[in-house]
């Protein structure tokens, strides 16, 4: 499911959805990936709680939790579509671009990568399904040219669904 609280210019969730389809299927992510697109406030709000930044982030991952043997949900992604607005001026494509890099970046996060601890392996596919993809560089390949770009969370094995599902229950 794909949920837009903030538009992106050229970009709608039906097409988000297909892109992100096609990103789970070139990373061979099985289950599925819900997908909100965002405020900055909302998305600081999120990293506060689940990661302690008080600050906003262009993407965070919620990977499902390591226990469902039928993999039929692999995650959630929260992307700033302010951010990728910014980021998107700053490399010189259109937002609705950034948002699907963005998005590349947070399924390679639930298939289990981890650029800040495998030595440039989620870099190297990155680089590699982007360009499959037909899209610009990479958050990765980007972070050493411009510190605009704030890579978000990864390796979360709770879901917002799961936490929210929890809270209504207490």
């Amino acid at each position: 499911m794909v949920i837009m609280r903030k538009r992106v210019k050229d970009l709608n969730e039906l097409a988000l959805s297909r892109f992100v389809a096609r990103a789970r299927g070139v990373a061979k992510l099985k289950g599925l990936v819900d997908v909100l697109v965002t405020s900055n406030t909302e998305m600081k709000s999120l990293n506060r709680r689940f990661r302690g930044k008080d600050r906003a982030t262009d993407v965070l991952s919620f990977s499902a939790a390591a226990d469902d043997a039928r993999k039929r949900f692999a995650g959630e992604l929260a992307i700033s579509a302010e951010m990728a607005a910014e980021n998107a001026r700053a490399f010189g494509h259109p937002a609705a671009v950034e948002i699907k890099v963005l998005v590349l970046h947070g399924v390679l996060h639930l298939a289990g990568y981890d650029h800040e601890r495998d030595g440039g392996e989620m870099a190297r596919c990155e680089e590699e399904l982007r360009a499959r993809l037909g899209l610009p560089p990479g958050l990765i390949g980007r972070t050493a040219h411009a510190r605009s770009v704030n890579s978000g969370g990864a390796g979360r094995r709770e879901t917002l669904r799961g936490r929210a599902a929890r809270k209504t229950r207490s």
